[in-house]
């Protein structure tokens, strides 16, 4: 499995309702979501570009981009920056829904740019196979299930170890959103619950424990949730201390996930700047939350954040592939931007002619299937 460290993957969706109850406009906060977004999948493309590289520049990364490579290097935290934002819109997007209305906004979003990207990538990798890097056609058909992860199946691309990350915090929540259905004190007590049994979690180092309670990842999820509830109502102490709190935690673990990103990048790089740029994506969801954001409601904001997940899930291998082939026709720097520019175009292309199609026939299909389900 690629070591890259995760981007999810989440896309808003439109708010439920025009606006929270406090009369602010939720379209603008979403704008800005979708900008943070995009700024989280750049953050990860630098990383795997600029700062990891995997040998595809033919020299180590430091000596091809002597100015990038150190800020670069940090680009791995988007990942964490994509989990606190997906706290924040899944609540959104469950407030008002049953189970079965959560779970086929989350297949409907989640699978069509998924199912095109793994055969794409799977593809591309056979007509441009790199010794032992071809998956094997019977691990692709394991990777279009999401489910390669549990059961031990190399990933088509090393990104998709995250999406089993987001499945499991899917699955957790909709334990909430089961019976009476989502409301503010049972998303608190989640947030609470969650996150001592996750602490637990983590003092008995017990595997499967750790599969579903997820305590290195979960501060994250949590901390957006409780950032969303101050967005619908306002914000209270007991929701500060839900995020002062996931902060905490989350900036001692951040210690040993960056032990780990420089053993895959094969340099070190000081620690303080990831305490800070943890602290800034925390300030920056919060001035969402608190209604700080109203002027970035421009329309570009949510273009661009619909190219976020295609494009997470298209960049890295292929990429890679991109840069072997054709390092060295180009000086690093123009064929970094041509090819960030051409995974964009791309990412653009899969969202409009693929995921939004494909999405809508799909949900069209999941209602038909309910509604037989029910009937019977």
């Amino acid at each position: 499995m690629h070591p890259t460290l995760p981007v999810q993957q989440e896309h808003a969706e439109p708010p439920e309702t025009p606006g929270s109850p406090d009369g602010s406009d939720g379209r603008a906060r979403l704008a800005a979501l979708d900008g943070l977004r995009l700024l989280a999948a750049l953050m990860v493309v630098a990383y795997h570009y600029v700062a990891f590289g995997s040998g595809a520049w033919g020299g180590p990364p430091a000596a091809v981009f002597p100015t990038a490579h150190l800020p670069a290097s940090y680009g791995w935290l988007g990942v964490q920056l994509f989990f606190l934002i997906s706290g924040f819109v899944i609540c959104m997007s469950c407030w008002g829904r049953g189970v079965g209305r959560f779970a086929a906004s989350r297949v409907t979003r989640l699978f069509p740019a998924y199912w095109f990207s793994v055969l794409a990538v799977a593809l591309v990798v056979r007509l441009w196979p790199v010794p032992g890097e071809t998956p094997r056609a019977r691990d692709v058909a394991v990777n279009l299930t999401m489910l390669h992860s549990p059961l031990g199946v190399d990933p088509v691309d090393g990104v998709y170890w995250t999406l089993w990350v987001e499945m499991r915090f899917y699955l957790l929540f909709a334990l909430v959103v089961a019976g009476k259905g989502l409301t503010y004190a049972r998303a608190v007590g989640f947030c609470v619950v969650w996150g001592f049994a996750a602490a637990v979690a983590a003092a008995v180092d017990e595997p499967v424990l750790d599969q579903v309670l997820m305590p290195e990842d979960c501060w994250y999820f949590i901390a957006g949730i409780a950032f969303y509830l101050m967005h619908r109502y306002r914000p209270n102490l007991v929701l500060w201390l839900i995020v002062a709190a996931c902060f905490l935690v989350a900036q001692h673990d951040l210690v040993a996930a960056q032990t780990r990103a420089e053993g895959y990048m094969g340099h070190r790089v000081p620690h303080w700047p990831t305490a800070v740029l943890l602290a800034l994506f925390f300030l920056a969801v919060g001035a969402v939350a608190l209604g700080r954001t109203h002027r970035l409601g421009h329309p570009w904001l949510t273009a661009a954040g619909a190219l976020t997940y295609p494009l997470y899930l298209l960049h890295e291998r292929v990429g890679w592939l991109v840069i072997r082939r054709t390092a060295g026709g180009l000086p690093p720097a123009v064929l970094l931007i041509v090819l960030v520019t051409g995974m964009l175009l791309t990412a653009w292309l899969v969202h409009r002619l693929v995921e939004r199609p494909l999405a809508g026939a799909l949900g069209r299909g999941l209602r038909r299937a309910a509604a037989e389900i029910r009937a019977g």
